[in-house]
């Protein structure tokens, strides 16, 4: 018996204002905003870009990214990459501030870290290749 595919995972982040997370995913990291909804008043967004999605909800509260919960918690999501050198350059060229520039990580990783409009720290990465 062939075991059931899990596919991706989302993070789920509570944003302060709707469109203005939802401008930084389009216009800096090039994601599609795939849903802003309901119509008449809208709360909750999705972006999508290759096979990661996040979802962006105003719910009432503040944002609490991880790293303001714990020193020792800095990012709120990994995406994985096969090339971060190249998205690296393609997000410097949109203007992207990085809060880790490129490089490897004592942990073996290759990658750099960002923070969103909301201050929520992704990690843009891969493995590092064996020497």
């Amino acid at each position: 018996m062939t075991q059931p595919v899990i596919r991706g995972i989302a993070p789920f982040f509570i944003v302060a204002n709707l469109d203005t997370a939802l401008a930084f995913y389009r216009d800096k990291l090039a994601f599609e905003v795939t849903f802003r909804g309901p119509d008449d008043d809208p709360f909750f967004g999705i972006v999508e870009r290759d096979a990661a999605m996040i979802m962006l909800k105003v719910a009432g509260a503040p944002p609490l990214p991880n790293c303001d919960r714990h020193r020792d918690a800095r990012w709120d999501a990994y995406l994985s990459v096969p090339d971060p050198d190249s998205l690296a350059d393609e997000f410097a060229s949109r203007g992207v501030t990085f809060s880790a520039p490129l490089k490897d990580t004592d942990d073996g990783l290759r990658g750099f870290e960002l923070r969103d409009a909301d201050g929520y720290v992704l990690f843009f990465g891969r493995t590092r290749k064996a020497a």
